[in-house]
């Protein structure tokens, strides 16, 4: 599994985001506090408080593709 933390700027960010997610075979989910959602659902994700950084887990080791497309989203621990 692969963890990091995302932020989004915008609703425009969380559009990109979903759809970049929804374009790869992997599991992936997110956590903010104790809710859990499928970062593949864009309703999901706005049940999330988004001013918040959220916990991003790929339920996969080989998902290189995913965390490089995901880069801009990413931010430092």
């Amino acid at each position: 599994m692969v963890c990091f933390t995302v932020h989004f700027k915008s609703i425009s960010d969380v559009k990109d985001f979903v759809h970049t997610v929804n374009s790869f075979p992997y599991d992936v989910d997110l956590s903010s506090g104790r809710y859990v959602v499928d970062a593949k659902s864009i309703m999901g994700i706005f049940s999330l408080e988004l001013q918040r950084p959220i916990l991003l887990e790929i339920h996969s080791d080989a998902c290189d593709d995913l965390v490089e497309a995901l880069k801009r989203y990413r931010i430092d621990d």
